[in-house]
């Protein structure tokens, strides 16, 4: 019998990938939204993206059974002292539009030049077993912000973030090339060994 795993998200984008990411595991792979707890959301208020990450986790494993995957991402700008960061989904307040957040972020880093504009993205996944052990791992991706969005493809900040290695932005990159590189995809790869073990063992819940 295959393993469930529930991501606590609803964020159709960031659902899409974790699944594309996670394809070739040996488990159902649901999202919170799919098995009927569309309203079920949790206030991020920890200081760290790894305690919202776990925060998430555990608050969902409290109503469904299976394994839990949540994760909190950051964007720091080093320009800026390290924000957005844990702040980085309500940089411009509450309920906002991605593309406030990078109105924002550009009206910020308004008159700083190219050469300091480096930032980096930092993805923190936290799993949570049926038997309510946990683990958890990071991924980075480095870069620096443009002074104009571009591309169409992604979310978030990803049409202001130049991914280092490529010259491009996150949206301007196919998916393929975008799972292979992003924060999100390292953060599941430090993974991939400990849900590789765990898709082999019985773990019964408490």
């Amino acid at each position: 019998m295959r393993r469930k795993v529930i991501l606590s998200s609803g964020n159709k984008h960031k659902v899409k990938e974790i699944k594309d990411i996670l394809k070739n595991m040996p488990f159902d792979v649901v999202s919170k939204d799919e098995i009927g707890f569309e309203d079920f959301d949790v206030i991020e208020d920890r200081e760290t993206l790894e305690e919202n990450a776990l925060k998430k986790a555990t608050e969902l494993k409290k109503l469904v059974s299976g394994i839990i995957i949540a994760d909190d991402t950051g964007l720091f700008v080093d320009a800026l002292d390290g924000q957005p960061g844990v702040y980085s989904a309500r940089y411009a307040g509450e309920h906002v539009s991605y593309i406030d957040n990078n109105n924002l972020l550009l009206k910020n880093l308004k008159n700083i030049p190219s050469e300091k504009r480096t930032a980096y993205f930092k993805t923190v996944v936290a799993v949570v077993l049926e038997n309510d052990e946990y683990f958890m791992a990071e991924g980075i991706l480095n870069g620096k912000i443009g002074f104009e969005a571009k591309g169409d493809n992604g979310f978030g900040y990803d049409p202001l973030f130049i991914v280092e290695s490529t010259g491009k932005t996150l949206s301007e990159i196919s998916d393929d090339e975008k799972n292979k590189i992003s924060h999100r995809a390292k953060a599941l790869l430090n993974l991939k060994e400990r849900l590789e073990k765990v898709a082999g063992e019985n773990i019964s819940s408490k």
